[in-house]
């Protein structure tokens, strides 16, 4: 039997404000002690009153125009209630009825192929305290944090479009970047501050009807939501093939067991009890507002990494590897503006530049565990050393060793260059000398050469670049070495 997979997902991302949505409760929290970010807001206490963060409205609102949605010049808050240990009220202030944004889209780009997928709203909430689970002497409890208590969360709801785990990866990878983009948050899964609830069915074939809604929680990565969605549609189908019932129900990712166990029952939208946040104004957004915001805006990623293949002459994969965080993209271009690069062509500089960013500079991050605006080496650098091996100064052998040195201490190019000889030679009375001396030490492969196997001129370049410790300026060798070869 042929299943169709049907996935929707909700984003919950933390804003990055200075103070939490209703108060003004510091959100600078991490590491701190338990309970001590709070306020008789955050911590529900009868009479107080809530006052909206316009900092929170206003990335809100950017984030809605990214996303291509209505914005609504009339919004509310709601109130929603529910009866968990981690709302300090017993209901949260959210928006169900007039959120900020509806109807957007999001493109993403699987197997080569871009997909448009919708976006159901935009909205503003409160986040929830923060509950951990612990046992003592084989009991079981749990411990409650108020510090998140309050925190700004921007929801974004996606429509039901997407037809695969992988789908669902590249939809939050790219929704990720907009909001780094933005800089409306970090959105950090693995901290907590991007977080992800995924709703997944099954429609058969033939069918008329999906399976139950199921609701996935607990994911703290994009593998674990792609292995997460995967064992649940796996499960779905195998239950439809069985003839075993499915409930509607929400469902937490177990990472150590690779599977997802039952929670509880999923809610309907009526199980909240929503109605109009009494203690709140609605938030009147002037056409000026809106206007001024979307001028705000900056060259999101897709916009960006199309200017790089179009200006720049970059391949997609370059392109999309380049603009996957704004601190990469903005640090490539920062060095194509820098380094005595005048005198090279655009394409050849950008695609130079890339080639180093994605290479040695991505592996020394990845082994240092070193995040790019953390670097030693700066653009300028960078972009010198690539005018250096673009213009012959230094040979590409030597300029790995050279840069390896300036990623750890952050000294330039040309004073490690100096320090340790590494200068490119080009004086080809140097190098014919060098020749000479290979041509005289290898006779059998230039008998082979002479013989029509011309192969070996690979051997003996090599043997060139050995003897000069990578120095030799590489074309000049190949000129200088056929040359040779062919005269005798």
């Amino acid at each position: 039997m042929n299943f169709q997979t049907i996935i929707g997902l909700e984003v919950h991302a933390q804003l990055a404000t200075q103070s939490k949505m209703f108060c003004g409760c510091s959100v600078d929290y991490a590491g701190d002690t338990p309970n001590t970010h709070v306020c008789p807001v955050c911590l529900g206490m009868p009479g107080v009153l809530p006052v909206i963060n316009r900092k929170a409205v206003e990335l809100t609102v950017m984030t809605a125009l990214a996303l291509h949605c209505n914005i609504s010049q009339y919004a509310r808050f709601d109130r929603k209630n529910y009866p968990y240990p981690d709302l300090m009220k017993g209901y949260q202030i959210s928006q169900n009825y007039l959120p900020f944004g509806e109807k957007g889209w999001l493109n993403i780009e699987v197997g080569g192929q871009k997909k448009r997928i919708g976006i159901t709203n935009v909205h503003l909430e409160e986040d929830t305290a923060k509950l951990t689970h612990q046992n003592t002497g084989g009991e079981s409890f749990s411990v409650v944090d108020v510090n998140r208590s309050g925190t700004p969360l921007m929801e974004i709801v996606g429509d039901p479009d997407l037809r695969s785990p992988e789908e669902a990866r590249q939809y939050l990878m790219t929704l990720r970047a907009i909001l780094q983009y933005l800089g409306a948050s970090t959105a950090n899964m693995e901290e907590g501050s991007f977080r992800c609830d995924a709703n997944i069915s099954v429609l058969p074939e033939g069918a008329t009807k999906t399976t139950a809604k199921v609701e996935v929680k607990n994911m703290n990565s994009f593998r674990a939501v792609y292995r997460a969605l995967e064992f649940e549609a796996e499960r779905i189908r195998k239950a439809v093939i069985d003839g075993t019932h499915l409930a509607q129900e929400t469902r937490g990712w177990v990472e150590e067991q690779s599977k997802t166990v039952s929670q509880r029952s999923k809610e309907y939208a009526h199980d909240y009890r929503y109605f109009p946040e009494p203690d709140l104004p609605p938030v009147v957004l002037t056409s000026e507002y809106i206007e001024g915001l979307e001028a705000k805006l900056p060259e999101l990623p897709e916009a960006r990494r199309d200017r790089f293949m179009t200006e720049l002459g970059l391949s997609q994969y370059d392109a999309d590897l380049l603009t996957v965080t704004r601190a990469m993209a903005d640090y490539f271009e920062a060095c194509l503006k820098k380094g005595s690069l005048d005198n090279i062509g655009l394409n050849d500089r950008a695609k130079t530049i890339s080639n180093w960013l994605l290479g040695e500079f991505s592996r020394l991050m990845n082994a240092t565990n070193t995040e790019i605006d953390k670097a030693k080496i700066t653009p300028e650098q960078l972009g010198h050393l690539a005018s250096l091996v673009l213009n012959g100064t230094i040979s590409g052998t030597s300029a790995k060793e050279v840069f390896e040195e300036m990623f750890k201490t952050g000294k330039d190019a040309g004073e490690i260059i100096k320090a340790r000889g590494l200068s490119q030679i080009s004086d080809t009375s140097e190098i014919e000398a060098i020749i000479a001396q290979v041509i005289s030490n290898n006779p059998k492969p230039v008998v082979d050469y002479k013989a029509g196997k011309t192969q070996v001129m690979t051997f003996l370049v090599g043997q060139v670049m050995r003897a000069s410790k990578g120095r030799a300026n590489a074309k000049l060798v190949n000129e200088l070495m056929k040359k040779k070869l062919e005269e005798g």
